[in-house]
């Protein structure tokens, strides 16, 4: 179908290309919810344990090859009288920057008879619906989907047979050492502790990796340095490219998550093991540790926010402020990876960019890979599972996953999925790969021209088919209004969550800031699949400017939710072609850009600036009558604030979109004909 000439400029133009008017919705080849085999997954996690206890040896000192000591909580499956049992079995090691005093806290509360039930049954009733307090109940989801229970010890694992250790990580915690971020000596660590937790007494020889956040991007890298040892993993929000995910997305300083986590985990590690102090035994290498480097990268932090010279800046906080050495090393070798991964990820996490590609650079056959992505922030994974047409509770799928690979039993995990996607817009679907089979690039241009449907926000525009003959410039300046709005959600981690849908599931009030461009309503469900790229032609009036962008579904009421977001820093918009992906006729489609200090091209004032400003990959369905907009604002805080010298450069001051039928703005997004259920 060709689009005729009665449809030039509307959005559902382009999008019936795709889609075909009057197309049969494709359907799914599986069941989200893993039908019966999830519904036996579920029966052996709930039913009655194997072992009636669990024996836990506490601070037990595994030491590394550089002579540093770390410290483990091992969980063992006990007898009646709390004695560990006399047998081999598989292990399942978590490495934890958090302490592992957290996760012991944890499972000591959630184990009191009764206690950990009557919780999770009263968040499964708690319904704020229609009060300002409705986005409390996202919040949690991490304890109702099982995702607690993979953040740590996991005690019913441990009493159907596994042994857990729970270590913290080098120069966290009670372990000795400089803490490291996820480098080298640390990675090495983890394919010590593997081969140490699979030569003890209880090991049968084979040793799984889990856990939540830091733990999952862990067991990812550990899994690229093949130990020999290791079977399987179970990565819940992992990320693997750091700066891009959250550190410095576009050139932007993720203020909202970074400086909250760094002084988490740096006060954490300073709290002493109570036993030692107690018993007047302080270790006297993890004091001289800890007092040596009390406040690791808080720093550089700092400096980066605070300098106004790039000239002035260190060594050490270029190298956490740019893409470089520090970042290469800490991506894991997914080429490497050989053992069953299973991926969990959330389309509004801080690791959102990395997931997907995690699942998709594993070079495992489906199955053995699976990716499981919901509508989630970093703080509520698996928010919804084990709910009706929904995946399997966290901790459901954790079992039957170590049970097959690690123990070997044959249930069925493997022909789960092997892509289980929250479908925004839809919902639960399951689906061969990501992005979806079929998905093709179009492409809808940013037009001055009134939508008529965003009169609240700085100026209404729209989104066409053909690039607009006239000539605008739009004047967009940072405001402050995105603290009420997903991206807020997001780069809090979920934390902003709390205000309320009226911000996370509803941009109108973020919008007062920004240029909407809004397209027709689509006459068909209509499925986007995969990253969106949106390009600009941009103009400044200082050396620097700071661009953040949203994609939404805009439903017939008029209420806008957000489905993907980006952002980039002006001067760093150069991109690296090697790494980047294309549409068939030439438009970016995933623009990676170098975001280096030596690819840094200063803007000139007054003269048109072109940007491709890459979208964290997404996944959705806009149903009839709803649209596609396109929002575009100056600032996003708190998810993103400018390195100090470019926020300088910058001057934070009001920048300027150039609609020019000459150098166009538009969005470059995946279609798929149909809508798979």
């Amino acid at each position: 179908m060709r689009v005729g000439s009665t449809l030039v400029g509307s959005v559902a133009a382009v999008l019936a290309v795709v889609t075909g008017a009057g197309a049969t919705p494709a359907l799914a080849t599986a069941d989200p919810s893993g039908g019966a085999a999830a519904q036996q997954w579920q029966a052996t996690a709930d039913a009655a344990p194997r072992y009636p206890g669990v024996a836990i040896d506490w601070d037990v000192p595994i030491t590394m090859s550089d002579g540093t000591v770390l410290r483990a909580n091992v969980y063992r499956p006990a007898d009646a009288q709390g004695r560990a049992v006399d047998a081999t079995m598989p292990a399942v090691v978590n490495v934890t920057p958090y302490t592992k005093l957290i996760s012991a806290v944890t499972d000591a509360g959630l184990s009191i008879p009764g206690v950990g039930d009557t919780l999770v049954s009263f968040l499964n009733e708690l319904n704020l619906t229609g009060t300002p307090l409705d986005g409390v109940t996202e919040l949690t989801g991490m304890v109702t989907s099982g995702g607690m229970k993979a953040f740590g010890a996991n005690r019913s694992l441990v009493q159907s047979g596994y042994t857990q250790v729970v270590v913290d990580a080098r120069g966290t915690g009670f372990s000795q050492g400089t803490w490291q971020v996820l480098g080298p000596r640390e990675q090495q660590d983890s394919v010590e502790i593997i081969d140490w937790a699979s030569r003890q007494s209880w090991s049968d020889g084979a040793v799984g990796m889990g856990g939540v956040s830091y733990s999952a991007i862990n067991a990812v890298q550990a899994a690229g340095h093949r130990p020999p040892a290791l079977r399987a993993i179970f990565p819940v929000e992992p990320g693997n490219d750091l700066l891009r995910d959250i550190v410095g997305t576009g050139g932007g300083l993720g203020v909202g998550f970074m400086p909250m986590w760094l002084a988490l985990v740096d006060g954490l590690k300073l709290v002493p093991n109570a036993q030692d102090v107690l018993r007047g035994a302080i270790d006297q290498k993890w004091l001289a540790d800890r007092l040596a480097h009390p406040d690791t990268m808080i720093p550089e932090l700092v400096q980066a926010m605070s300098a106004t010279r790039i000239d002035r800046i260190s060594p050490s906080t270029l190298d956490v402020a740019q893409d470089g050495a520090f970042y290469q090393q800490r991506r894991a070798d997914l080429d490497n990876i050989t053992v069953p991964t299973m991926v969990f990820g959330g389309w509004h996490d801080i690791f959102a960019n990395s997931e997907p590609r995690i699942y998709n650079g594993i070079p495992l056959p489906p199955g053995r890979k699976q990716l499981i992505m919901g509508d989630t922030y970093h703080l509520n994974p698996g928010q919804g599972f084990g709910k009706p047409g929904a995946p399997p509770r966290i901790d459901v799928l954790e079992r039957a996953w170590f049970d097959k690979w690690l123990k070997g039993i044959d249930n069925g995990i493997d022909r789960y999925g092997p892509v289980t996607l929250w479908q925004q817009g839809g919902g639960w679907t399951t689906t061969d790969q990501f992005p979806r089979a079929g998905a093709e690039y179009r492409r809808l241009y940013l037009s001055a021209a009134p939508s008529g449907t965003a009169g609240h926000s700085a100026h209404d525009g729209s989104l066409v088919a053909q690039a607009p003959g006239d000539v605008a410039r739009l004047t967009v300046a940072p405001g402050v209004r995105g603290f009420c709005s997903r991206d807020a959600a997001q780069g809090t981690a979920g934390a902003l969550v709390a205000l309320g849908t009226v911000c996370t599931r509803d941009s109108r009030i973020q919008e007062g800031d920004g240029l909407t461009f809004t397209g027709a309503p689509v006459t068909e469900p209509t499925a986007l699949s995969g990253p969106i790229n949106v390009h600009l032609n941009t103009v400044h009036d200082d050396l620097d400017g700071f661009w953040a962008v949203t994609v939404n579904d805009v439903a017939p009421d008029g209420r806008s939710t957000v489905l993907t977001n980006g952002a980039l820093t002006s001067s760093l918009r150069a991109v690296d072609d090697a790494k980047s992906e294309k549409a068939p006729n030439g438009d970016y489609t995933d623009a990676h850009h170098s975001l280096t200090l030596a690819t840094r091209q200063p803007t000139v004032p007054g003269q048109p600036t072109v940007l491709d400003v890459n979208m964290l990959p997404t996944d959705a369905v806009l149903a009839p009558g709803h649209r596609l907009r396109v929002d575009v604002y100056a600032l996003s805080a708190p998810r993103y604030l400018p390195l100090g010298p470019m926020r300088v450069d910058s001057g934070l001051r009001p920048q300027h979109l150039q609609l020019d039928p000459a150098q166009p703005s538009f969005v470059t997004f995946p279609v798929v004909g149909g809508v798979e259920r």
